[in-house]
């Protein structure tokens, strides 16, 4: 057997069905191979698109995404979304191939090493044949179990050697590795149980962590005994929010006013599979007088105001959210907390719609467009929001039950969410769903609009379309700069998207998006809609930036 062949094996062997990358001289026989064995492989029109999609598949599936490269160009293209990806702690595994080993003079030769040293990733090199196999199940369990990318560099001459010992007995990572709940320590419970017997109002930050574990239940059960306000991080938006009354929205920076003024009153937070960032606390500011119980897999944690929790719990959400209200059921212990009518009223009037829109002749405002996007498309449809300006609409406003996935924050990156978008729905089994991005970003990768189309992913593109670097623009004008200078024209992005071979409408008006988005949910394809949008309207988040103000 080929060692291009055994590691191709061993890749089926780890769960592979689906991998993102381009072809060349360098891995076109192992991809040939997988293909033999029924792996699907994308191809895409640049490199760091194939990681951005591998990148969405694992957040989707919850299982390490594949891509692929050749060797040294190829693999200097994954530069931004590899970063990204290490970013978001996301598990992936690199295929790349490399030239011949120690042929430093081939004109393709890159430091593959010291590259993805440089990149924030992972490195195996597959230097001998009876290695490769050893490396395929290296770079899984690394993926797996530190949630993190790792390449695997695979000489060229070495891929095509003769495998004389192969292994036909190969055990995958997944044999390896233990998931066995983290059981929280008795003491700490007690300690936890009396920060919040002792609180009046106990607010419960959710994280991603929290959500991947599936501690819903469990959430809602200590929220209903201690009276809390329930609120989730970005990575966590909306979460839960069809289940109680008693939701404020996102911790932090993206939070609305009235909600911001509720969690001020907390003197017990518990987070729960949350960082406790500087977002998601507004560096300590936010929550002035709280007390925190802060519960993660994770070694101890530092927060984002430079302290640490008064409590911390090493340990399973479920197994310590189920521990903390049953302690607490035995002391008899139940607040009223936040769960008053006054602030159920209150968070009720925090969901209706300005008062008015900015009309400029057209020209949407923002916030009118999210506010029908949240309406018109089916809970069902899975949302990613990119970054920029634009996207801190959606990031507020975005308010039905549905699954969000933000890519905020994960190196300031734009363009990726889209790429992510598809490797997710890939993962979902191609069932609909929709980003919404900016038009210079969603530009950056225009050419993976026709990979959709290509292999019929029914993805919808909402490009919040101000003409220009929306950012930029507005934090030009903050420092007295040229904001012209942000502004870029755009073509009309539906017939560009006609043309690439999916769906496209340009629209000006809210009846002009409410048809489109019907179009799409009607007969969901490939769709691009380009929402025109005014410049006058800036975000909450970067008027609380730039110019200081509370809204």
């Amino acid at each position: 057997m080929k060692v291009y062949e055994a590691l191709a094996e061993a890749f089926v062997l780890e769960g592979t069905t689906d991998v993102f990358g381009m072809m060349g001289d360098a891995n076109m026989h192992w991809m040939n191979a997988l293909a033999e064995r029924g792996v699907r492989l994308y191809e895409v029109r640049h490199e760091g698109s194939g990681l951005g999609m591998a990148d969405g598949w694992a957040r989707g599936a919850g299982q390490p995404g594949v891509l692929t490269t050749t060797s040294g160009p190829g693999v200097a293209q994954l530069a931004t979304s590899m970063i990204v990806a290490s970013r978001a702690r996301t598990p992936l595994v690199a295929f790349c191939g490399e030239v011949p080993l120690g042929d430093d003079s081939a004109v393709q030769y890159l430091d593959q090493r010291r590259f993805a040293a440089a990149i924030e990733c992972e490195f195996l090199h597959v230097a001998r044949p009876e290695a490769a196999q050893e490396a395929v199940r290296r770079a899984f369990y690394l993926a797996r179990t530190e949630s993190k990318p790792v390449m695997i560099s695979a000489p060229f001459d070495v891929q095509l050697a003769e495998l004389d010992d192969y292994d036909d007995e190969y055990v995958p990572s997944t044999a390896l590795i233990s998931r066995a709940r983290l059981l929280p320590d008795p003491a700490g419970v007690r300690a936890a149980c009396d920060l919040i017997e002792n609180a009046e109002r106990v607010v419960i930050i959710a994280g991603r962590g929290a959500r991947q574990a599936d501690s819903g239940e469990q959430i809602l059960a200590l929220q209903q005994r201690t009276g809390a306000l329930l609120a989730t991080t970005l990575q966590a938006k909306n979460w839960l929010c069809d289940r109680t009354d008693f939701h404020v929205g996102l911790s932090g920076l993206f939070g609305d006013k009235a909600s911001m003024e509720l969690l001020q009153e907390a003197d017990c937070v518990i987070a729960v599979g949350a960082s406790l960032n500087h977002y998601t606390i507004e560096s300590g500011y936010l929550y002035p007088e709280a007390k925190y119980v802060q519960i993660d897999t994770a070694p101890h944690l530092v927060m984002g105001n430079g302290k640490v929790a008064d409590c911390y719990l090493q340990a399973d959400a479920v197994t310590a959210l189920t521990e903390l209200t049953r302690e607490l059921e035995g002391r008899s212990a139940r607040l009223e907390g936040f769960h008053t009518d006054d602030v159920r009223r209150r968070l009720t009037d925090r969901l209706r719609p300005p008062a008015e829109y900015v009309t400029e002749p057209g020209l949407l405002d923002p916030r009118e467009a999210i506010w029908i996007l949240d309406r018109e498309l089916p809970g069902e449809m899975g949302l990613v929001l990119g970054s920029g300006h634009q996207t801190d609409f959606g990031t507020m406003l975005f308010q039905r039950s549905r699954d969000v996935l933000s890519n905020y924050g994960m190196f300031g990156a734009i363009g990726q969410a889209p790429l992510i978008a598809l490797g997710q729905m890939i993962a979902h089994g191609n069932r609909p769903g929709f980003v919404v991005e900016g038009d210079a970003s969603f530009l950056m990768h225009l050419s993976e609009f026709e990979t959709a189309c290509r292999y019929d992913v029914p993805l919808l593109v909402v490009v919040m379309n101000d003409q220009g670097l929306g950012a930029e623009y507005h934090k030009a004008r903050a420092k007295n700069l040229d904001p012209e200078l942000a502004t870029i024209p755009t073509p009309e992005l539906g017939r560009v998207a006609e043309a690439l071979g999916g769906g496209g409408a340009t629209v000006r008006t809210a009846d002009e998006l409410r048809a489109a988005l019907a179009e799409y949910v009607r007969a969901p394809r490939p769709t691009v809609i380009d929402v025109r949008i005014t410049r006058q309207v800036m975000s909450t988040p970067y008027r609380r930036i730039q110019y200081g103000e509370d809204v």
